[in-house]
């Protein structure tokens, strides 16, 4: 289908025949996946560069490595600048490399850069949550066929392993009472207590009567032991849960970030390509 096209009527009274844009995209695709791919790949470099930093700044000596809570901040503040530096640079390259709206109004132009800003934004984020997600895979994939057989599989994806393990410890090193059933029904009747927000007194009571008939406690101690055991956990989950909610919180916070510099990026990259004069 051929364009559109418009008249004008110039100063002596003829009329002049403009090609249109109706039907041409309004998206430089071109552009947009460039300064998609420039955006992650600088996003990629910046991550590896904030975490070679973060990890050197950790110390098994307390007292020469940063706090927790600096780290946390640190980590934080650098995810906000890796988010603008690759937005905005592949933003202004979109808007800088897409094709010159000759017949178009300001306004429009302007909105078309802005989207696509966005648009680079949009694919960015595509193209490095799949490098991520990819990677993750792999590397998930490495430690399975890596590990010791020696090592269970749970003990790698269950963080609560360790309570697990100080509930059956027992009470003189010497003794060895421990054994995988006891310890996966300890494990589910914790997991279904931790749903449930409390541990039933049946489940506490047979946990004890567990406990004591493999450690050398006696039931009362062994009834303590599940309950302070019980308590830990839950108190390992809701500092894991609130640790995973803070991180979304600013992760989104930073993406926002990231859509606005891509697209004011875009349109300053566009304003300078229509600028730009022919020799």
């Amino acid at each position: 289908m051929a364009a559109s096209s418009v008249t004008s009527r110039g100063p002596d009274n003829r009329e002049t025949l403009i090609p249109g844009e109706s039907y041409s995209s309004g998206i430089s695709w071109a552009a947009v996946i460039a300064g998609a791919f420039v955006a992650a790949s600088l996003w990629l470099i910046l991550l590896s560069l904030g975490t070679g930093l973060g990890v050197s700044s950790v110390s098994p000596w307390s007292d020469l490595s940063a706090s927790a809570s600096t780290i946390g901040k640190a980590a934080i503040l650098w995810l906000i600048i890796t988010e603008i530096i690759a937005s905005s640079m592949g933003g202004y390259l979109a808007g800088r490399l897409r094709t010159k709206w000759a017949t178009i109004h300001t306004d429009e132009v302007y909105f078309r850069d802005t989207a696509h800003g966005f648009l680079v934004w949009a694919v960015g984020l595509v193209i490095t949550a799949s490098f991520l997600a990819s990677a993750a895979t792999s590397m998930v994939g490495g430690v399975a066929t890596l590990r010791s057989p020696s090592l269970s599989a749970s003990a790698v994806a269950d963080p609560n392993e360790y309570f697990i393990d100080r509930l059956f410890r027992p009470d003189h090193p010497g003794l060895n009472g421990i054994d995988t059933p006891a310890r996966a029904e300890a494990t589910r009747i914790f997991a279904h207590a931790l749903g449930q927000g409390s541990l039933a007194a049946a489940d506490q009571t047979y946990l004890a009567d567990l406990i004591a008939g493999r450690s050398g406690l006696n039931h009362t101690d062994a009834e303590a032991r599940v309950a302070t055991v019980f308590e830990q956990i839950q108190q390992a989950t809701d500092t894991a849960r609130k640790a995973v909610a803070h991180l979304s919180l600013w992760l989104f916070i930073a993406l926002l970030i990231g859509a606005f510099c891509a697209s004011y990026a875009a349109t300053i990259g566009g304003r300078e390509r229509d600028n730009v004069k022919l020799i």
